[in-house]
């Protein structure tokens, strides 16, 4: 029986439509969906448990998206021909799509919860990511689930002063914008993005065009919901509450917890004062109450804490640590800290620590991008560390994390823009985060800043960022500039911005309230720009500029491109001659063909060995012109001429005749010339007759006057 299919279709306005079909696929997911854009195919499917776990106070919800290679008609790379761990893109699109819904969900709904969405064909004019949100929230639109607010993802990007909705890849290479802003009808909760320094009204009207059109995308949800029926929310059980213990614990612990929040205190000392107030509170309840609901006194202890930290912040503009709402915590910076890199540094602000190294290479160090959606190489990219210790705790190591892999990506695209386009090297920076209390993505952009200019790459400009934060009770509102990781987790906003002193180039805002006002939002922006241009002069106090080049023991590379039927002669067989020539100079020699020349970058620390490459791919190019007179050296003695070698360029060899030595009869060559001599020949081309190069030494020597014959 052929399903009943129902389907809605959005309409971008610009002979570009999508659309969103459910009834035909995966029918036992609790809602599945298919959205459509061109060829480019979806299916998100979403599924929650009917009970929660006991024990378990939080949403177990994950999101997991994947590209299947069929999609684009391709085959996985390497031997195992079958899609395995998750690419950093498709973990990207998963950290967009979770931090959209995940605040949506009810507070007290803890049910396992699995959303699963999968590119299923891939039309190399649609980017699928920017789908993805669309279909997830659609996928819950048709689900008994309960998720009450829906929601819409959008990449908006600028080409030619344009705004323009999920555009092509190709198009976005000439974007000054590429940004993901998800949102519901009312307001928007998530940004994340990269520009080319554009101010902070532009980033403004970008969010708001992108907005307009997430809510026709949600609109069609709505439709597609109605005529589809909608389900009956289902039933679940909440959280136990108990207002007797909540009014008990808070008469106990709030003005104490107050007390503590407004006097401003280091990470550690706050926690040992906080935990012991908890401490106290535990003490007013028997074993028995503590057993029976001890949960409970831990929740509302929780509850206290992060109602009496805010009210403090509210009410007397101090924040935890002392500072009031637009303070920067002190910083100190350092570069060329570690000796044997290729550039470092050390920023530290507050009680958040981040190490960068910078490594430069060839082409070869390129970072591979094969996907089905994208094909290509990264010449700078950036890895983040984060390990256990920076906050103070031990937990097993499982790998790199996605919270990892998101911090550095925003890191990198941060920093991506000011990187020169003629920058010859491959460039990879590490930023190891050695202590964290607020914000270590932001301290490895500076340090990732100041660790490029202290490698001596030349920076268009140098790049800070900060993160702000806000506290709002619907009414009143402070916005917190350089939050302490509390902070983060107490407010309502997470707001990390970079950029020059000309403008931004990332960004990343995460919303955990409903209906953000663009005035608050334009304030953060403001506030984040004085914040970022103070965190800017302590970089550059530190080091002003790039160094003017590499350092000693770093790998310099020259650039140089020959015709493309001269790369067979520098490889050599098998090889043969660009290894020993990598083996003597001690360089690293790489050769790409591109549009038939071949592109050759010589990388090494001994200007000696990078010289001698040089000269041979001088020797090896090297082709004599038409009339020219060239010096040769003779290495080679014949009864019927020399064999003489071009000074300029070693290796290259020709046949100087014995009729072309002189313009007397030349009986032996030993007459006129012997091995070593140096002379020059003028180049006489290819003789027609034998077809090989022809050189002579009497055509620069002037001819004598005949002899008159006698009578």
């Amino acid at each position: 029986m052929i399903p009943q299919l129902f389907v809605e279709k959005i309409d971008l306005g610009d002979g570009r439509s999508i659309t969103i079909e459910t009834g035909r696929l995966a029918k036992q997911a609790d809602g599945s969906v298919v959205v459509r854009m061109g060829d480019t195919m979806i299916l998100a499917t979403a599924v929650s448990a009917r009970t929660s776990n006991p024990g378990v106070d939080f949403l177990p919800l994950t999101v997991d998206y994947r590209e299947k290679f069929a999609a684009a008609g391709r085959f996985p790379g390497g031997f195992f021909k079958r899609e395995a761990r998750p690419s950093d893109s498709e973990v990207l699109t998963m950290r967009l799509v979770d931090r959209v819904l995940r605040p949506l969900f009810p507070d007290d709904y803890h049910a396992e919860t699995q959303v699963m969405i999968q590119l299923m064909s891939h039309d190399e004019e649609v980017m699928p990511d920017a789908l993805a949100g669309l279909a997830a929230s659609a996928a819950l639109a048709v689900s008994d689930i309960p998720f009450y607010n829906l929601i819409s993802e959008v990449r908006v990007a600028r080409i030619d002063g344009k705004l323009v909705i999920n555009p092509s890849r190709a198009e976005l290479e000439k974007s000054d914008i590429d940004m993901m802003i998800g949102a519901s009808m009312d307001s928007v909760a998530m940004v994340e993005g990269e520009m080319k320094e554009i101010s902070e009204a532009e980033m403004i009207e970008a969010i708001k065009f992108a907005h307009e059109a997430i809510k026709v995308q949600i609109q069609a949800q709505l439709r597609l919901q109605a005529a589809f029926g909608k389900k009956e929310i289902r039933t679940y059980e909440g959280e136990k509450e108990n207002e007797e213990i909540y009014k008990k614990v808070k008469a106990a612990a709030y003005d104490k917890i107050y007390a503590i929040a407004k006097v401003g205190s280091a990470k550690h000392e706050r926690g040992a004062a906080f935990a012991e107030v908890k401490e106290e509170v535990k003490a007013l309840f028997t074993e028995e109450e503590l057993a029976a609901d001890g949960d409970l006194v831990s929740k509302y202890f929780y509850k206290t804490n992060k109602e009496a930290v805010r009210n403090v912040v509210l009410e007397l503009g101090i924040r935890l640590d002392g500072r009031k709402t637009t303070d920067i915590r002190p910083i100190w910076c350092e570069t060329d800290y570690l000796p044997r890199v290729h550039g470092s540094s050390l920023f530290t602000r507050g009680e958040t620590q981040a190490l960068a190294t910078v490594t430069l290479g060839t082409s070869r160090e390129a970072n591979q991008i094969d996907s089905p959606s994208e094909q290509g190489e990264e010449k700078f990219y950036l890895h983040y560390n984060f390990p256990p210790f920076s906050t103070g705790e031990a937990k097993p190591l499982r790998g790199t994390s996605r919270r990892e892999v998101g911090h550095g990506n925003l890191a990198q695209r941060a920093l991506k823009n000011m990187i020169p386009v003629d920058c010859p090297y491959t460039i990879r920076i590490v930023s190891e985060v050695l202590e964290s209390n607020g914000s270590s993505s932001m301290a490895t952009v500076c340090a990732g800043t100041m660790a490029l200019m202290d490698a001596g790459v030349q920076m268009v400009k140098p790049v800070s960022g900060i993160a702000m934060g806000l506290i709002t009770d619907g009414e009143k509102f402070a916005v917190l500039s350089d939050i302490l990781g509390d902070e983060d987790h107490l407010g309502d906003m997470d707001f990390k911005v970079t950029g020059t002193a000309d403008g931004i180039t990332a960004c990343q805002m995460d919303i955990k309230i409903d209906g953000l006002r663009y005035d608050i939002m334009e304030q953060a922006l403001a506030q984040a720009r004085d914040g970022r241009l103070h965190i800017l002069g302590k970089l550059t106090e530190t080091i002003a500029a790039p160094r003017a080049d590499v350092k000693a023991h770093a790998p310099k590379i020259i650039t140089r491109t020959i015709p493309g039927n001269f790369i067979g002669a520098l490889i050599g067989p098998g090889g043969k001659v660009i290894q020993e020539l990598q083996k003597a100079t001690g360089t690293t020699i790489v050769i790409n063909e591109v549009d038939e020349q071949g592109v050759i970058e010589i990388l090494g620390t001994d200007p000696a060995g990078i010289e001698a490459v040089l000269a041979k791919i001088k020797s090896i190019t090297f082709k004599p012109q038409m009339g020219e007179a060239y010096e040769v050296k003779v290495i080679k003695m014949l009864d019927f001429g020399a064999v003489v070698e071009y000074t300029a360029a070693p290796g290259n060899e020709v046949l100087l005749h014995v009729s072309e030595l002189a313009w007397e009869r030349t009986e032996n060559v030993t007459d006129v010339v012997n091995m070593g001599d140096v002379f020059e020949v003028k180049y006489l081309g290819v003789d027609p007759k034998t077809k090989k190069e022809k050189v002579s030494r009497k055509a620069l020597i002037p001819r004598p006057p005949r002899e008159e014959k006698k009578e």
